[in-house]
């Protein structure tokens, strides 16, 4: 009778197995992948309702023609420099009282012959006014 030592002949693995842990993981996340969908469908919510919608008021848009001798005329009608001043501030004024978030525009027909000074002039009392948005109208091909 030869009494050895238990280590000479236990050849155990050593190692984790990792076979169990990896089905426990995959019965997990089949679990959640079922139930996620389930739980976002149970809640109710009453959102209220709202009977009227945004109304958006366009800004005004003010039309000055500048002739070729200078004179300036809105809407078709002429009009002196102080009568576009006093124009100018009484619209610039009026929108920052109401509600409207933008100021008008000022949109400038002006004569080829027309002299700068004239349009510079005019561009200057829109914006002491506080009217910023200046656009220039023009006649061009279209391609």
């Amino acid at each position: 009778m030869s009494f050895s030592h238990a280590s000479e002949h236990d050849d155990g693995i050593n190692e984790i197995n990792m076979t169990p842990l990896v089905d426990v993981m995959l019965v997990l996340l089949i679990i959640f992948i079922v139930t996620i969908p389930i739980v976002k469908q149970a809640i109710e919510i009453d959102l209220p309702e709202v009977s009227a919608g945004i109304v958006q008021q366009k800004p005004e848009t003010i039309e000055i023609s500048v002739s070729a001798s200078g004179d300036y005329y809105l809407n078709g009608q002429l009009t002196s420099d102080k009568e576009l001043q006093i124009k100018f501030s009484t619209v610039a004024n009026s929108n920052v009282s109401s509600e409207q978030t933008e100021k008008p525009s000022l949109q400038i027909h002006g004569d080829k012959e027309v002299k700068y000074s004239r349009i510079a002039q005019l561009m200057s009392m829109a914006q002491r006014s506080g009217l910023n948005k200046i656009g220039f109208v023009m006649e061009g091909e279209t391609n």
